[in-house]
């Protein structure tokens, strides 16, 4: 998934794919190979935006047809991603005028994340030369957000490596 500052997936202005239009703030873009249905890619997407203060209240998401447009894929599919905005209380549609962000999402300032975003490179320079390809990069950090999430406040826990098995002795114990 990818988020452009700036851009939309389509324009109505008749200029080149991805030049950007009137109203939208906001570029579309799918992964066939996340796993994750088409709808849910875009609502992610806005989601996302809001995070990073892409998008705020009052900005005009892409038409329906632009979406359409740009991505083919099925009108509906971007219906249900709109509704479910709606549902989420994130976006409203206004008849004959399009959809408008509605809501705001927690998200922190651009120095800040501008900082974090230097800190996250050290860190994913520092993971690609212990080995860690892109699999590994998501598994660990996958991995450590979730037990950052069940354990707030928690302290940082190391893995214990994993004793070989080499034998085992009579008593049926490894040692």
């Amino acid at each position: 998934m990818t988020i452009d500052k700036g851009s939309i997936g389509a324009n109505r202005t008749g200029g080149a794919p991805g030049e950007r239009a009137a109203g939208s703030p906001i570029e579309f873009r799918l992964d066939p190979g996340s796993g994750v249905p088409t709808y849910l890619q875009l609502v992610q997407q806005v989601e996302h935006a809001l995070r990073l203060g892409y998008l705020r209240h009052g900005d005009q998401l892409p038409t329906v047809k632009d979406v359409v447009k740009s991505l083919a894929i099925n009108p509906n599919t971007v219906l249900k991603a709109y509704r479910e905005l709606e549902h989420r209380g994130l976006a409203v549609g206004r008849p004959g005028q399009g959809t408008f962000i509605d809501g705001t999402l927690r998200h922190v300032g651009l120095p800040q994340q501008a900082e974090l975003r230097k800190t996250l490179m050290t860190w994913l320079r520092s993971a690609e030369v212990a080995g860690l390809d892109e699999e590994g990069i998501i598994a660990l950090f996958t991995s450590s957000l979730r037990d950052f999430a069940e354990h707030p406040g928690a302290p940082v826990r190391t893995p214990r490596p994993r004793r070989e098995v080499t034998h085992h002795d009579q008593a049926g114990v490894v040692a």
